[in-house]
């Protein structure tokens, strides 16, 4: 392994790779999503002047390309009064879909397993779901989320409180669909 390039992106394959996943929803078009954002750093490669954080500039270069294809397929439309209007924890408390339990908030996030939680990732606004997904899964700062998404600090905060707010609404109405709540609840969705 001489290439420059091959040695910096080699370490970081399997981490663009399940971020992909996570974005996409699908290991297709997360291996299709990888190879675009490979072809675009190689592209970019020569230019590139800082080599520290390659991680954090691999990452900036999938995110890219995920917005693009997001884009493209015209998905950028973000409903703000839903985001508003919906609480999962006083939710779960008005409706107490375990009521036998003590530890009810705890029971209801039991009902979801990686790939439950990867189905309701899919339903978010595709830049919240991105910003959620690098703060929560890879633990980035919301600092370095802004550079990877190229937005200002204040607008990545944003997104990461409306990401937690439809994250919420999302899976309640996962589980209600699902009939993973008790009939009592049910009733009322």
């Amino acid at each position: 392994m001489s290439d420059p390039f091959e040695q910096m992106v080699r370490p970081h394959l399997d981490f663009l790779y399940g971020l992909a996943v996570r974005l996409c929803g699908d290991r297709t078009a997360a291996e299709d999503l990888v190879q675009d954002a490979l072809l675009r750093a190689f592209r970019a490669f020569p230019g590139l002047r800082n080599r520290e954080r390659p991680r954090l500039w691999l990452t900036r270069v999938l995110t890219s390309a995920f917005h693009d294809r997001v884009r493209a397929q015209g998905a950028d439309l973000m409903d703000r009064e839903a985001d508003r209007e919906f609480d999962l924890f006083d939710r779960i408390t008005e409706e107490d879909p375990f009521p036998y339990s003590d530890r009810v908030h705890l029971d209801f996030l039991d009902l979801f397993d990686d790939a439950k939680i990867l189905e309701v990732l899919q339903a978010l606004h595709p830049d919240l779901r991105a910003a959620l997904i690098l703060a929560y899964v890879y633990g980035f700062t919301a600092k370095e989320i802004g550079e990877i998404l190229e937005r200002p600090l204040g607008t990545v905060l944003s997104w990461l409180h409306r990401a937690r707010k439809q994250l919420e609404r999302e899976l309640w109405e996962y589980a209600a669909a699902r009939h993973l709540l008790t009939s009592r609840t049910e009733a009322r969705v």
